[in-house]
């Protein structure tokens, strides 16, 4: 099989690349031949480990429009590139994931003969706007491609009955972890810990706000945000006009957070809006009590109420606090949902998941090779 993943990059440690190059390392092991096109200039190295035989291109295909003349000029630019990079390629196969890119792609084949595309949404389509001539788009070329996939039901109610059709829900991997918290206890200074590019639909100025009502009750605890990106400037404000300097640290990106997860005593998700939440699994696959706003994707799937953590009312910053101090201030509430937490590296275990996209690969494939699918 030669296959072509298309993804934005592998620098920002985003849960998109975590999955790709999950699926992209266990089919290089098995000797299939794997490009991965990536629209960013490949300025730093890849956040993850990828398999020796799977190539990084990446194609720079980035540029800022300043009207709508450029936004024409680098979208025709951007086609040619693409085009050219999956021509040379010649692939069997091409998969690509995040909406802008799944657009893209499906323009840049045609008349490129009949190259199954199987494409991805990544994240909530309800709650993600990407532009009224790219919705026009997203309408007009997703019919094209072979198979959609999504994370979740909720996502998929989002196309079209047709679309639907051929879609696909799968969940992503949950990796185990390198250990997992325990036995459970209070550490000395007790950390509250998030983990999300810092973007205005992550929700961590509803965080910070949750967590500043909660300051004085709980003077021991601090909050701790690991990622980086362009809401920084305004989560710093943020934190200095709430006079917890010293109280909330945003650290930026780190490789692995296995040790952030270690060193942690309660996991929150503040955001407005996932597909898919990976540090959410991730946090509970390593052992932490987790709280997480109850979005209409994503979480649902993940956190049992009760069991292994809280949901609450979505974008509702004063019910966050609620579920906070009630897990902060009752270690044995918290010790009881970390218990089952590890539960859903099981659930959602990598072998499973990658099972799925082999249907769905033999699926796409079928169709223009006539080969039957695998059952």
């Amino acid at each position: 099989m030669k296959l072509v993943f298309i993804i934005d990059n592998f620098q920002d440690g985003g849960g998109a690349a975590r999955v790709a190059s999950m699926l992209t390392n266990a089919w290089a092991e098995r000797g299939w031949d794997i490009t991965i096109l990536s629209s960013d200039a490949g300025m730093g190295p890849p956040c993850y480990a990828f398999h020796p035989a799977v190539r990084l291109r990446p194609l720079d295909l980035l540029r800022v429009s300043r009207n709508a003349g450029d936004a024409l000029r680098n979208n025709i630019r951007r086609l040619a590139r693409l085009r050219r990079a999956i021509r040379e390629a010649r692939p069997d196969l091409i998969i690509s994931f995040l909406d802008g890119n799944n657009i893209l792609c499906l323009l840049a084949i045609r008349g490129l003969g009949r190259i199954p595309v199987i494409i991805s949404e990544r994240t909530d389509p309800h709650e993600r706007s990407i532009g009224r001539l790219w919705d026009v788009l997203r309408r007009l070329t997703y019919p094209w491609a072979e198979c959609l996939v999504t994370q979740t039901e909720h996502a998929m109610a989002y196309f079209p009955a047709a679309l639907q059709a051929k879609g696909f829900i799968i969940p992503n991997p949950v990796l185990p972890p390198s250990s997992v918290n325990g036995p459970w206890a209070d550490s000395y200074h007790p950390t509250l810990l998030s983990v999300g590019s810092l973007r205005q639909v992550k929700g961590h100025d509803l965080l910070i706000r949750a967590f500043a009502s909660l300051a004085l009750e709980f003077p021991s605890w601090r909050l701790r945000i690991v990622g980086e990106g362009p809401f920084r400037a305004m989560l710093e404000t943020l934190i200095n006009t709430l006079g917890l300097d010293g109280r909330v640290q945003l650290p930026g990106h780190i490789s692995s957070v296995d040790a952030e997860f270690k060193a942690a005593d309660l996991f929150v998700l503040p955001s407005r809006a996932e597909g898919f939440p990976n540090a959410l699994a991730e946090a509970m696959a390593a052992g932490l009590p987790v709280v997480s706003f109850d979005c209409p994707s994503g979480p649902g799937e993940l956190i049992r109420p009760e069991l292994d953590g809280l949901l609450v009312p979505q974008g509702d910053p004063a019910q966050l606090a609620k579920a906070l101090a009630r897990l902060m201030g009752d270690q044995g509430l918290r010790a009881r949902l970390a218990a089952r937490a590890p539960e859903v590296a099981e659930r959602f275990a990598v072998e499973r998941i990658l099972l799925l996209w082999d249907g769905v690969v033999a699926k796409a494939t079928a169709r223009i090779t006539g080969a039957p699918p695998l059952p």
